[in-house]
């Protein structure tokens, strides 16, 4: 099966759900990636088998061992031959061949966990990450039959235009992140549990440059942060060995996703399973680079169990109905000295006031907050809410670049997109190119421009400013709008401006009262 970049996806996919039939998408998610991620494992295995099997009738390699059956043998089943070239050993009832062979057995479902557990036996590292679900699973044995078969076809050799094969080892990697995608998309709301599109990963690790260091996500569901910096680090030469991944994942279903998608690209990292808030688990660490995103104004985060003394909290304390400032400060308090963290955010946490209103300011007093970009509309699948990326410096005064203490970068990227269907947005390269060399050149960094605002799209602004426009964050109140464009001035853009003004009358009006209260108290009234 080869086709076009993107095509082969989109051929596996739609081959794949016309066989789900009853079964719920957030089922058949476990369903598929587990049986994608046993055809990978299986592949690379043979692949590396039928390598051995060629050195060992090679006279000139080490492995040549003529018609010796026996010790050709012994080195096809030697576990360290696969493990020392990042290959997992599977064992024969683990093979695809084996269960493409039993496919049409009514009991499929359990050959297909017994093979998930005998690879777990030959391979420490896989331990509890493999689902083994299929034989109690409510898929058909002859669904599972049917994706047996299709993804028997599913090779990891592309041909170039001359004829010649071409490796692509992405193959695999590729069809997994689209895959996850198009679940994500098909459970709507409950998707964004463990998918962000990834357009705004590839802006924020952009953005965030994480060439070396301790990354942590401790929302890191499906792990595309992580697979977005290791692909970072390849764009740019980068070494991955100069990085160590930590992330934490509160359900275990999507755990064992991140650790599956993690595996087929050899990744390594610390991943533990718990609520974040409620359980941090990675007490202690200090990240280079925190990358996540978190659920959306998510109430009933756990604000009860947390001590009045947890110094995350040294910001304030969020209400208990909106988790963004916990989440927003416990990043913070997992950064090193001189780290930056990366986050996607509701609009609201712009220009909320009350409570959140006074943490925001707190993080910007204390010289925090470093760019902030207003996105696009339509970019989630899982979302209609409106966001915007918050980035946070603690060591923008010890930069290697410039000193920017008290400064902040506005961007306004509300209309930066490219539209792929009615309902669809997403940031093309050139669009991603063009909002993280924005931040480059604000930083200081050495690049082909010097930065400048541009109205209407960016502008760096002082603690100072940001303090006279009651601490409210949101872009588009600072860099304006376009001249050619204000006599079309967009609803979004308006009603955002007026929520914000609106926000800010409603606080100046209970500080009067409460001023007026006070003063009859006084008076005896």
């Amino acid at each position: 099966m080869q086709e076009g970049n993107g095509d082969l996806e989109k051929k596996l996919w739609d081959a794949a759900e016309k066989m789900r039939g009853p079964v719920e998408s957030a089922e058949y998610k476990h369903i598929v990636l587990g049986l994608l991620f046993l055809k990978y494992i299986s592949d690379s295995f043979e692949k590396r088998r039928k390598k051995l099997e060629q050195k060992t009738r090679d006279k000139d390699s080490p492995y040549y061992c003529g018609d010796d059956k026996k010790e050709r043998n012994h080195i096809l089943e030697d576990k360290d031959e696969y493990y020392s070239e990042g290959v997992f050993y599977v064992p024969e009832e683990g093979r695809w061949s084996y269960l493409q062979d039993n496919a049409t057995q009514p009991n499929i479902g359990k050959m297909i966990d017994d093979a998930m557990r005998a690879i777990e036996d030959e391979n420490p590292d896989l331990k509890g990450i493999l689902p083994k679900i299929y034989a109690t699973s409510p898929a058909p044995h002859d669904t599972l039959e049917e994706l047996i078969n299709l993804f028997a076809d599913l090779e990891l050799t592309e041909t170039r235009d001359n004829g010649e094969e071409k490796k692509d080892n992405d193959v695999f990697g590729r069809v997994y992140e689209y895959f996850i995608k198009e679940f994500a998309r098909e459970e709507g709301h409950r998707g964004g549990e463990f998918y962000t599109p990834k357009s705004v990963v590839e802006l924020l690790v952009e953005i965030l440059e994480p060439y070396e260091g301790r990354i942590f996500d401790p929302f890191c569901g499906s792990g595309g942060m992580f697979v977005q910096s290791y692909k970072f680090l390849d764009r740019h030469d980068g070494n991955p060995d100069d990085i160590a991944i930590y992330g934490q994942e509160i359900n275990e279903a999507t755990l064992r996703i991140c650790e599956m998608n993690l595996a087929i690209r050899n990744i390594e990292g610390d991943i533990r399973l718990g609520d974040s808030i409620r359980d941090d688990l990675h007490r202690g660490l200090n990240a280079d680079k925190v990358i996540t995103n978190p659920p959306f104004n998510m109430s009933e985060w756990g604000k009860d169990s947390i001590a009045d003394d947890d110094p995350r909290f040294k910001y304030g304390m969020p209400p208990s109905n909106n988790a963004n400032f916990a989440f927003i400060q416990h990043m913070i308090h997992h950064l090193d000295e001189d780290g930056m963290c990366g986050t996607v955010m509701a609009n609201g946490s712009m220009s909320v006031q009350d409570s959140q209103g006074d943490i925001r300011k707190n993080i910007i007093e204390n010289d925090l907050l470093d760019v902030v970009v207003a996105l696009p509309k339509q970019l989630f699948y899982t979302t209609q809410i409106p966001a915007c990326l918050w980035i946070m410096s603690k060591g923008k005064g010890s930069d290697e670049y410039r000193d920017r203490s008290e400064e902040t970068l506005f961007i306004d990227a509300r209309e930066i997109y490219k539209s792929i269907d009615r309902t669809q947005n997403i940031l093309t390269d050139k669009q991603i190119k063009k909002i993280a060399s924005t931040v480059r050149a604000y930083r200081g960094e050495k690049g082909p421009n010097e930065y400048e605002d541009v109205k209407g799209y960016c502008k760096a602004v002082t603690t100072e400013d940001i303090a006279d426009n009651n601490y409210i964050i949101t872009p588009g109140r600072y860099v304006g709008i376009e001249e050619d464009d204000e006599d079309d001035i967009p609803f979004e853009v308006k009603m955002e401006e007026l929520v914000g003004e609106l926000r800010e009358k409603f606080k100046e009006s209970n500080d009067l009262q409460e001023k007026i209260e006070h003063n009859l108290e006084e008076l005896g009234f």
